[in-house]
Parts: structure tokens; C-alpha cells; sequence
């Protein structure tokens, strides 16, 4: 039996395009999403289509994005932009109230939703707590 992509349970093209829609459309309309949307371009339809395209990639479809643009290098490609907590908790917010409403399958919202929360925590670059190990660290 074989196992269906993240891609083919959302349903596809379609489903994923009215996911990424309304993702925008969120961070658009929320005022608690105020300072995430101050980071994005007056008009949202750019950072929509690339959102569609990597997500597609991401969720087993078609990699629209690496054919694009090349490999996704999230970090770097934010790398101009103060992606801190608040910034990353804003855009889970906006992710989760779309995964809410245009995903039926509770299972699916909770495992995307999981996923999508540690790219977005990989994605922080301002007030990150190092982890990284050190002489001191090991003595203790």
C-alpha cells in the first residue's frame, strides 16, 4: 500500500492555493499579526505564489520552488529580516487559523501544523539562545 503525500491528503493544487490564500488574507486582516505584516510587501499575491510553491515542494508535490528559484535555503533567504519569536509565533498564528478553516481532516491540520512549527522555529535568527556545547558546559 502506498502512502499519500502531505500534498495529495490537502487535495492538491487547489486546496493548497486556498491555504496560502488565506494565510495572507489573515496576516492582512489580524491586528496582533500588525508587525509581521509591516516585514511583507504592500501587495501580498508575490509572497503568496512563493508560500504555494515551497509549501508544495515541502508537502511532497511538485517542486515548483526549487525549479524557480532553487534550493529553498529558508534561513538565508530570511536572512535581511528580524525573524524573532514574536515574528515566528505571529506567522504560526496566521498558519494555524488557515490550516482551521480550509483543512477538514483534524489529523492532517495537527500534523502539518506540527511540522510547520518547527521549520518556523528553525527559521528565528534574532534572540536565539545558543546551544551550543562548550568546555564549561561539559565540566559542569
Amino acid at each position: 500500500m502506498q502512502t499519500q503525500t502531505h500534498y495529495q491528503r490537502i487535495g492538491g493544487e487547489a486546496a493548497l492555493k486556498q491555504l496560502t490564500r488565506r494565510f495572507y488574507e489573515i496576516m492582512d486582516e489580524l491586528p496582533e499579526t500588525y508587525a509581521l505584516r509591516k516585514i511583507h510587501p504592500d501587495e501580498l499575491s508575490g509572497s503568496a505564489d512563493k508560500l504555494y510553491e515551497f509549501l508544495s515542494g515541502w508537502m511532497g508535490g511538485p517542486q515548483l520552488f526549487i525549479e524557480k528559484y532553487g534550493h529553498p535555503m529558508l534561513r538565508r533567504r530570511h536572512l535581511s529580516f528580524k525573524v524573532d519569536s514574536d515574528a515566528r509565533d505571529q506567522w504560526l498564528l496566521c498558519m494555524k487559523l488557515a490550516l482551521e478553516e480550509t483543512v477538514a481532516d483534524a489529523t492532517l491540520r495537527c500534523e502539518l501544523y506540527d511540522a510547520i512549527a518547527k521549520l518556523a522555529d528553525h527559521m528565528r535568527n534574532q534572540g536565539e539562545a545558543s546551544h551550543t556545547c562548550t568546555n564549561e558546559a561539559v565540566a559542569a
